[in-house]
């Protein structure tokens, strides 16, 4: 429980409390014996974080009130975003394994920063939770600042303790007969609003004050920081920020993750540089440079059946655009840029026939598509069900059938076939499309052996008119930042802090005449030098001359 001692001036200040929130007479006996300067950083006013007899939540307040709690925390970030820089991130990859990449490029070091998982470092959860813990101390800071001060500058008093007076870094005292003390002070107050002070009198006590705006300086800040903090967080959540390499085969309309667009990639071209264009040190090395590639885009907007995997998307057109380098598809903050791009042919789909080996017969073709294939297909009275796909297939090491990527660099499919002639349970047959793929990997003794024996049926595919090709990739950047606006507003806020604070200084002046002795304390929280200058200044039009460096330490003791 906070307890409240009180001031002779009779205000109760809280514990904790340095300068009386009244009078600013010091309250700590070692202040009262002392002649140094009054410490003004917060006017002495208590603050949560000196409640004596802490709670759990307390000592949890005081934890990031603390300001060199929040340098560390600040260094340690800095530290850790460092770490995030020696190898690339894993999000600057497309078609990339980065367990194999970063231990084959970098080695064991590399294998290292994968394995401790700095190649994703700021989505990790220590990175976010640092963020967190930085945002939550500037937010506490403030409030256990901010709120006190207010409160000290908002209802300050005119008449000032005597000490509080001379204890200021800019003081001057001098005799002065009481009896002419509130005239004087009226006619102090012209020359001091010529200066751009606000003055307040009570009798033959002032107050002058201007740019007191400045002393929230810091505070602004602080909210900007915030802002621009909870920006970086947001951009963490699905839809408001997205920086992926997606690749886009030719022909093909595809979604894009965590949206409800669609691109359609629909023709892709690639223009080099004649021989006499190239410059001459691609010309040595023999090399081939584009000249121009760009990719023709539709975008699409899903606008039915867009979560349900069994029935077509409705979509609909909302852009069309010709995307080249530094000339992105840009939609209501998405912009698609290209990126790269790959001209070797890849397998779209096959339309192989279920023939009768014995007698010859086709029984009809089934369509293959090597990204989503059909589940079960009919041929004449056969039926087929797909039981695996492998996209690139390959054994490991014991013997067990694998997909060694996501590409269908050899793609094979393995079907149970049932139907006449055949065992109850049906025979099982695998199917490579590529008949580079079939004899490579023996696919007639693999079936063999699958059924013990000779087969009574094949897939065959008869003519290119039965091949789909996939001419060419784009790989395009897509790029979503909803929150990058907000991170734009903190920015400004910070830096519309760092005005307040740098530009402009909290001056007060206090003017106290009584016991015959007129006896004037100034503050202000930099620029000394220009507010001796001032002081001294008004108090020469005030016929009063006095050398501003003997403002310094208590000044003229006349």
């Amino acid at each position: 429980m906070i307890q409240n001692t009180k001031c002779e001036c009779g205000h109760q200040n809280p514990v904790g409390t340095v300068l009386c929130e009244a009078c600013g007479k010091p309250q700590h006996q070692e202040d009262l014996e002392s002649r140094e300067p009054l410490e003004m950083r917060y006017d002495g006013i208590a603050r949560r974080s000196q409640k004596s007899d802490p709670t759990i939540i307390d000592l949890v307040w005081n934890f990031f009130s603390s300001v060199k709690v929040a340098i560390y925390l600040i260094v340690i970030t800095l530290l850790g975003a460092m770490l995030g820089t020696i190898y690339p991130q894993e999000n600057a990859f497309i078609n990339m394994d980065p367990s194999v990449y970063y231990k084959e490029t970098y080695g064991t070091l590399g294998h290292i920063y994968y394995s401790l998982g700095l190649s994703h470092t700021y989505e990790s959860w220590w990175f976010i939770l640092l963020l967190v813990m930085i945002g939550a101390s500037l937010v506490i800071c403030s409030l256990d600042r901010v709120l006190p001060l207010y409160k000290a500058l908002s209802k300050q008093r005119i008449p000032k303790h005597i000490q509080f007076l001379t204890r200021q870094r800019v003081t001057y005292q001098t005799a002065f007969p009481d009896e002419e003390a509130e005239e004087w002070i009226k006619k102090a107050v012209a020359p001091l609003k010529k200066k751009g002070y606000r003055v307040k009198t009570d009798g033959s006590a002032l107050l002058a004050e201007k740019y007191r705006f400045s002393r929230w300086g810091p505070y602004v800040i602080h909210i900007g920081l915030i802002i621009f903090l909870l920006a970086v967080l947001a951009r963490g959540l699905p839809g408001l920020h997205m920086d992926e390499h997606i690749s886009f085969p030719q022909g093909e309309i595809k979604n894009i993750p965590d949206t409800t667009l669609y691109l359609e990639n629909i023709d892709f071209r690639v223009e080099y540089y004649s021989e006499e264009e190239t410059p001459e040190e691609f010309r040595n090395l023999g090399r081939i440079v584009p000249k121009l590639f760009e990719t023709e885009a539709k975008l699409y907007e899903c606008t039915a059946d867009c979560t349900d995997p069994s029935r077509t998307p409705q979509l609909q057109e909302v852009t069309h655009h010709f995307i080249r380098v530094n000339d992105p598809l840009d939609y209501e903050g998405l912009k698609a840029y290209q990126y790269d791009f790959d001209l070797t042919p890849i397998l779209r789909s096959v339309s192989p026939e279920v023939i009768d080996l014995d007698t010859g017969i086709s029984y009809g073709k089934i369509q293959l598509d090597m990204q989503n294939p059909e589940q079960h297909f009919e041929a004449g009275p056969y039926s087929l069900t797909l039981k695996e796909k492998y996209m690139d297939f390959g054994l490991n090491d014991e013997g067990v059938p694998v997909s060694k990527s996501p590409n269908p660099n050899a793609p094979a499919f393995l079907f149970a076939i049932t139907g006449p002639d055949l065992p109850e349970e049906g025979i099982q047959y695998l199917y490579f499309p590529l008949e580079i793929d079939k004899e490579r990997f023996q696919q007639d003794v693999i079936n063999e052996r699958l059924n013990g024996g000779s087969m009574p049926l094949e897939l065959n595919v008869d003519g290119m008119e039965n091949v789909d090709i996939i001419e060419s990739t784009s790989y395009l950047n897509i790029r979503i930042d909803k929150a990058m606006p907000f991170v734009w507003v903190g920015a400004s806020i910070v830096m519309l802090g760092l005005v307040l604070g740098f530009y402009w200084q909290h001056r007060r002046v206090w003017i106290r005449i009584d016991n015959g002795t007129l006896v004037l304390g100034a503050h202000t929280n930099k620029n000394w030098f220009g507010l001796r200058r001032e002081v001294a200044d008004v108090l020469q039009q005030l016929d009063i001359i006095v050398d501003e460096k003997l403002l310094d330490n208590g000044g003229n003791k006349a």
